[in-house]
């Protein structure tokens, strides 16, 4: 059974000609208890140069993870690329975990980045084990941009949607600061499918269980919704994040895609009734259609919903009680306030895009609506984006935030995936310092489920309560010296008051200090190598140097840059003694040529050893 509801901002709309007015929808797929669905999973993998190190390893025990999470009576593959695309795991049954983990363990980081080439393998993976009775999924992770293979994102965009209508969707992941975001969201959006942003290495465990958490949740998929407005009813705006058109008939159709097991499937529309009269008002007719879970089998139920806004004088209006409903729709408003204020800012329009998030930002603050914390906090995230984009200074870090923020509060209804970011502003290498916390309150900032928040240290302050704090100086394991903290009016959280510093005591050492703007070991000199490869120390990480390659090349053992943002076709200078094929180097620098078209291996060069992943 597929259950709806509604709600108005306003409980009752004022009397009158021309209103706006928000509309909550709700959907939600009602069963009685039942096994969860088996899965057809194949996970794809980028091992390409970039994921050397630390990401791949981190990348590989997740994956491990989902081994361990997965049943006897689930499908698994596992698909590795770089240059090449490799199947570690063929489609079988989880029935043998130790022997599918070992598999996955032999995996070491190669070349440049064929997604295309590595998720297509995926997706015939799943095909060939295809059954609409299981869930059939890609888990696309990577860290870069593709560099071989298919690379056009509309072409990768569309044909996720294509293997999507022949039932193989796609779930991507996004890992570290180097991928394209834009082309992964967009994947997962043609495909109805989700997305992650896994900010920081360690979190990749935890990401890849929210997914797992979310399709073994799956009870309705292809959940489809057509608006058959009234006269006199237009639509302005869709404040979910869902696939728009318009049917044959003319009517908005809408796309949901998935439900979940007690999760609202939430769809936020924006509509102008141009006249009311007290009364009730027809403002819709709704058809809707899905495929849910009944008696253990999948089967496609429809329905259609009459929508009614009650419409009474302006003094019944003001005085109707809509607090319920308000910070539901508050999300979703501000979701679709940092994507158009994201667009606007990739457009040039820095001062319309600051002037949407700061103008969202105090008419919070006029209703009130600063007292919830959540609210509290996302008003803290749009003034804090909207100062770096009016300096022009989103960079990449913060663009993938906005962009994550945006999507998973437009597509989802969970607190664990809204608001999530760990970037360090700047603007907390520039704090005042203080030796002591004297009379002030210390603060400590800590990394929670991909969120940066901030607990107190002082006696006489509960602990378990949340602090709002400006998010531009919020940095992991920084400490802070406040002058005191004040309840929110509900006594819920507190709010700083006063001046804030950063504490940095004597005799510790600072994490905190100035950025270096270069590195000490670019000398530019050309590299130089000893007598053979052997010779060459050895390191697990690549950090902020260059990955190089050495390939085969008809006769000839090349080398070449495997690090995301180098051209891997351009040939290098490169010492000849140590080359030998297949073998991965971490150099200082490269440089490009005097000629323009080919690069030059500078400073030290060693031996890149994949670090060992141990249970």
């Amino acid at each position: 059974m597929l259950k709806t509801s509604y709600d108005f901002d306003q409980a009752i709309l004022p009397a009158g000609s021309s209103l706006k007015t928000n509309i909550l929808l709700r959907f939600r797929a009602e069963i009685a208890e039942s096994p969860r669905r088996n899965l057809n999973l194949s996970l794809v993998i980028d091992r390409s140069g970039s994921m050397a190190g630390a990401p791949l390893h981190h990348a590989l025990k997740a994956a491990e993870s989902v081994v361990e999470q997965l049943e006897p009576d689930d499908i698994l593959s596992v698909v590795v690329y770089d240059d090449e695309v490799d199947t570690v795991v063929p489609p079988q049954a989880v029935t043998n975990k130790a022997a599918l983990k070992n598999s996955i363990h032999k995996v070491r980081a190669g070349g440049i980045t064929n997604l295309s080439g590595g998720w297509l393998k995926g997706c015939e993976h799943v095909k060939t084990q295809l059954d609409p009775q299981k869930i059939n999924r890609v888990l696309l992770l990577t860290d870069g941009h593709a560099n071989m293979g298919i690379q056009d994102p509309n072409v990768l965009t569309a044909t996720s949607g294509q293997k999507a209508e022949l039932g193989v969707t796609t779930t991507t992941l996004g890992f570290g600061q180097g991928f394209n975001e834009d082309l992964l969201i967009g994947m997962a959006r043609a495909a109805s499918g989700n997305f992650y942003f896994i900010q920081s290495i360690d979190d990749a465990t935890e990401v890849f269980s929210i997914e797992l958490d979310s399709l073994r949740a799956v009870v309705g998929q292809n959940l489809n919704v057509t608006l058959e407005l009234a006269d006199g009813v237009s639509l302005v705006d869709t404040l979910s994040l869902a696939k728009v058109s318009q049917n044959d008939a003319g009517k908005t159709a809408i796309a949901l895609g998935e439900l979940y097991e007690g999760e609202d499937k939430l769809l936020g529309l924006s509509l102008v009734i141009s006249s009311a009269q007290v009364g009730e008002l027809p403002v819709m007719k709704l058809h809707y259609s899905a495929d849910v879970v009944q008696n253990d089998l999948i089967q496609s139920v429809s329905g259609t919903a009459d929508i009614f806004a009650k419409v009474g004088t302006v003094e019944e209006a003001a005085l109707a009680s809509t607090s319920h409903i308000i910070l539901e729709l508050s999300r979703l408003t501000i979701a679709k306030a940092k994507e158009t204020a994201l667009n606007l800012a990739e457009d040039g329009r820095h001062e319309e895009a600051e002037q949407i998030l700061r103008a969202l930002v105090k008419d919070f603050r006029d209703r009130g609506l600063n007292e919830n914390f959540e609210i509290a906090e996302e008003i803290d995230q749009l003034e804090y984006f909207a100062s770096r984009i009016a300096q022009k200074a989103l960079g990449n870090a913060g663009r993938k935030e906005l962009r994550d923020q945006s999507y998973q509060t437009m597509t989802r209804n969970r607190s664990d995936l809204g608001g999530r970011g760990v970037t360090a502003g700047d603007e907390v290498y520039a704090m005042p310092i203080v030796n002591e916390v004297g009379s002030g309150v210390e603060l400590h900032c800590v990394r929670e489920g991909g969120k940066l928040r901030i607990k107190v240290m002082s006696e006489g302050y509960d602990s378990t309560k949340n602090i709002q704090f400006p998010r531009a100086i919020r940095a992991e394991g920084a400490r802070y010296v406040v002058e005191g903290l004040e309840l929110s009016s509900d006594g819920t959280f507190y709010r700083v008051r006063g001046n804030i510093t950063r504490l940095a005591q004597a005799g510790e050492p600072d994490i905190f200090v100035a950025h270096s703007q270069s590195r000490s070991t670019n000398t530019g000199k050309a590299s130089k190598g000893p007598a053979s490869a052997a010779d060459l120390l050895t390191t697990d990480t690549v950090g902020d140097n260059i990955l190089v390659q050495c390939v085969k090349d008809g006769s000839k053992l090349r080398a070449r840059a495997v690090s995301d943002g180098y051209e891997p076709d351009w040939n290098m200078r490169f010492p000849r003694s140590v080359r030998e094929e297949g073998m991965l180097y971490v150099v200082d620098e490269v440089k490009t040529a005097p000629d323009g078209k080919s690069y030059i291996a500078c400073g030290e060069i060693k031996r890149f050893v994949q670090p060992t992943i141990t249970n």
